[in-house]
């Protein structure tokens, strides 16, 4: 095929290309503000993939619209139900009584657990913004910064997010595949284990020791500064409750939706296992627990709840681009041409599995995304080969590893990482994307051993 037809085939992968390259100069070397430059990328990607003005800007509010139709009522709620629950000083006091005779890197194992347990039931976004305060509150207590509890909480949530079902992408891509749900599970854990220690605790260690760990040092972004407030006994086991409460509330849904639970009973859980009404009933239980003793303290909850929603503009706004950008990369069809590109050098499934959904992540954004994609790319090499139900099942786990890794400016969970902790898109690139690549490699190099075991 001549160069210049070639050219006009992969357009959309190039442009692709260029579009993530100038993204990185914007934001790294001529910082421009993240916001503007998503935007400015995301409008000049879509011309140069070829589609036309109107369909381009189309694109752009469709992706911005989307994304921000879940995220930003989720980032609202999750600043005030942080700020009423910080604010009551319960927080501080569950810190002290977890952090109890640990080290700062015993607190950092401890975040990755609680990472990981809070995402099997919820989605990142949620689960990050809901156990924030908790990290804002361990730093508080060891004067370390946010992100040396933050970083292996997220890598937590990433990995349960795309290692364990019931989250939606491996879901999905073990009924893509024809995957057993329970061998899913089971090596989605024995992957997903020794890739978080690596990518969480013991990752976030060596850059605390360099000193590279920068953002936030105490307070959170999301929920103001925390006030000398008089702990009512008990307040620790509060606080922890409380936490748990949305996160309860939305497993509980989650697993009636599974069981296909109908009715009245079915309808009243699915509404208050939603992630909207879970988040207003924490806000309001939490209200009832804490509620402010005298004037001044009532005084202090109401400056917080005001101040809690000015820093969100910024992480909504950030957060939007992201998904206008991902959406004009995926309305391309640039993934698909990389996926597809990919498939042609005839790998084996378990690697072509992880290949294809890096290459879908890395263009894309979407983790859940990259792993459908994945999926339905190679499925028709899982059937070809005739693969055990094992060997099946870590087809799903390679391709979660692929989906995983690589998480970069087009990412929604980038720069809610980023904004979150407060740092700046070279420190995340440097702690969150070397993380999750970390996460990918890992759990693929696990997939792999217990291929030759199973």
């Amino acid at each position: 095929m001549e160069l210049g037809a070639l050219l006009v085939e992969y357009r959309p992968l190039l442009a692709t290309l260029a579009a993530i390259a100038a993204l990185l100069v914007l934001i790294l070397r001529a910082r421009m503000p993240a916001f503007a430059a998503l935007i400015l990328v995301s409008c000049f990607a879509a011309i140069a993939a070829g589609l036309a003005p109107q369909a381009a800007f189309d694109t752009i509010t469709r992706g911005m619209g989307g994304t921000l139709g879940f995220v930003a009522i989720v980032i609202g709620l999750g600043a005030l139900f942080g700020v009423i629950i910080e604010r009551s000083g319960g927080l501080e006091r569950l810190a002290g009584r977890l952090l109890a005779g640990r080290t700062p890197a015993g607190g950092r194992w401890l975040m990755g657990g609680l990472g990981l347990l809070a995402s099997i039931p919820v989605f990142f976004d949620v689960a990050l913004i809901i156990l924030a305060p908790l990290v804002f509150a361990f730093a508080r207590k060891t004067g370390r910064a946010a992100l040396t509890f933050g970083l292996p909480l997220a890598c937590g949530l990433a990995v349960a997010h795309s290692f364990i079902p019931p989250t939606p992408g491996p879901i999905a891509v073990a009924e893509i595949l024809g995957a057993d749900l329970g061998l899913v599970i089971l090596f989605g854990a024995v992957a997903g284990l020794p890739a978080l220690g690596l990518a969480g605790p013991l990752y976030t260690g060596w850059l605390d020791r360099r000193g590279l760990l920068g953002g936030t040092q105490a307070p959170a972004p999301l929920a103001g500064e925390t006030a000398e407030i008089p702990v009512r006994a008990g307040g620790a086991a509060w606080a922890a409750s409380l936490i748990c409460l949305p996160l309860v509330l939305i497993l509980i849904g989650t697993l009636a939706s599974g069981l296909g639970l109908g009715g009245l009973a079915g309808d009243t859980i699915a509404f208050v296992g939603h992630p909207f009404m879970a988040l207003l009933i924490a806000c309001g239980a939490t209200m009832l627990v804490f509620r402010p003793a005298d004037d001044a303290a009532r005084a202090r909850l109401r400056e917080g709840l005001a101040r809690a929603l000015e820093p969100t503009g910024a992480v909504i706004l950030v957060t939007g681009a992201g998904g206008a950008f991902k959406q004009v990369l995926v309305d391309t069809g640039a993934g698909a041409q990389l996926a597809g590109a990919a498939t042609a050098f005839g790998l084996a499934p378990l690697v072509a599995g992880f290949v294809l959904a890096l290459l879908v992540r890395v263009a894309q954004g979407s983790a859940t995304v990259a792993m459908i994609t994945a999926a339905g790319l190679t499925a028709p090499l899982v059937i070809a080969a005739g693969l055990s139900p094992a060997d099946t099942a870590l087809c799903v786990i390679a391709i979660a590893a692929g989906a995983t890794a690589l998480s970069h400016v087009n990412d929604s969970g980038f720069w809610l990482v980023s904004r979150i902790f407060g740092l700046s898109e070279r420190q995340t690139l440097r702690s969150w994307t070397v993380a999750t690549l970390i996460i990918g490699l890992a759990g693929f190099a696990t997939t792999l051993i217990l291929s030759l075991l199973v």
